[in-house]
């Protein structure tokens, strides 16, 4: 099953942080799932990081590497598919990074790992 890790679940998955559910953290270690991280939470993290709001104990590209590799955890791509659904996607959630995320776990049909019940509104299968 593929699964697509929100943003903050990667971040608390890789550093082992008591905020990632253990239903979450189960179907991401699963020997049954595929985990994927969108190119989408890239950006996101080194906005953040830019901003003063988010540090790692590693410069950026090496830490995302490192632990994209480590964990098996694939890139997800950003196609022209995923953003023009994003034009007709109700606006159950207004984080621009949230909205993209949630039309590519709907199209790649992919599992969405995420605290955020916000998410429920739009009808994917969200595991937390």
């Amino acid at each position: 099953m593929n699964i697509l890790l929100d943003t903050h679940a990667f971040l608390w998955f890789v550093d082992d942080n008591p905020r990632l559910s253990q239903p979450a953290r189960v179907l991401i270690e699963s020997d049954e799932s595929q985990p994927f991280l969108s190119a989408a939470s890239l950006w996101e993290i080194a906005i953040k990081i830019s901003v003063g709001k988010l540090s790692l104990n590693q410069e950026y590209e090496t830490f995302i590497s490192h632990h994209l590799v480590l964990n098996g955890i694939g890139l997800l791509s950003i196609s022209l598919e995923h953003t023009a659904a994003v034009t007709t996607l109700p606006f159950h959630h207004r984080d621009p990074f949230d909205r993209l995320l949630v039309v590519q776990s709907k199209i790649e049909s992919m599992t969405f790992v995420s605290a955020d019940p916000a998410f429920d509104a739009y009808g994917v299968k969200r595991v937390w």
